[in-house]
């Protein structure tokens, strides 16, 4: 009875996660000391759904409580008679709010100062004076998609974190990305035009300690965009969505 439940709870997190994100499996977040009625929650919630409970808190509305799972968010009452998927909207502020949008935000924010920026190359746009980190597969279709985007954006640098999840190939590739002489155009002529880098050169290479860093960040697909301010946005996005975030971050 469970295990079917457990698997339409785990299939409806999937469904809401971006459309535009190439994705790998997930792990875990810290977590404050849960009260007597969270603690109950998260044991109740982990038979029902079969997998590990981070963090439980009173949600700002309708009396539910928000559970912290894998990287997303599930809602439910005091007795866990219901659980709730998927977005909530404010609806009386002028502009729709997302509120679960912002509260993952919040969970899943990246102190950027923190990013190891060895272990990327940069592509320098302009001044470079803004910033973003970037999580990327050589053969996601997304972040081939986002590549054209970064091409209207000005003054900025994007440190690029080879991060091969998805196919078999993908991490040579990455690997002959890094050992070529100009590792921005290799990665461009890959990206943009579908060019390979001349395979052979050897070299040592961040692969692995950039998948260790995806574990440690949860970074479950690519693209992933990490902000100045700490802010993430998964999944290919337009660029003025890319230019407000830029723009948000250099007011931290």
């Amino acid at each position: 009875m469970l295990k079917p439940l457990a698997l339409s709870l785990a299939l409806a997190l999937a469904a809401v996660a971006p459309a535009a994100l190439a994705q790998a499996p997930a792990p875990k977040a810290a977590a404050a000391a849960p009260t007597a009625t969270e603690a109950r929650i998260a044991e109740a919630v982990e038979k029902l759904v079969g997998r590990k409970v981070e963090s439980v808190t009173k949600a700002p509305f309708l009396g539910l409580y928000e559970v912290y799972m894998g990287g997303d968010i599930l809602y439910t009452d005091e007795k866990v008679n219901y659980l709730l998927v998927g977005d909530v909207y404010d609806a009386k502020s002028a502009q729709p709010r997302n509120l679960k949008e912002e509260r993952l935000a919040k969970l899943n924010a990246v102190k950027f100062a923190d990013l190891p920026l060895d272990q990327a190359f940069k592509i320098v746009k302009g001044s470079g004076k803004r910033q973003l980190a970037y999580f990327s597969d050589p053969n996601c279709p997304y972040c081939k998609r986002i590549e054209k985007e970064f091409a209207s954006l000005n003054d900025v640098t994007v440190h690029v974190f080879m991060y091969p999840i998805l196919s078999a190939d993908s991490a040579a590739k990455s690997k002959a990305v890094w050992c070529a002489p100009d590792r921005a155009k290799a990665w461009n002529d890959l990206m943009m035009n579908g060019v390979e880098p001349k395979a052979g050169a050897t070299c040592d290479t961040p692969i692995e300690k950039n998948l260790a860093l995806g574990q440690k960040y949860r970074i479950t697909g690519t693209p992933t965009l990490i902000f100045e301010n700490g802010t993430r946005l998964p999944g290919a996005a337009p660029a003025d969505k890319i230019n407000q975030l830029l723009a948000d971050a250099s007011k931290k």
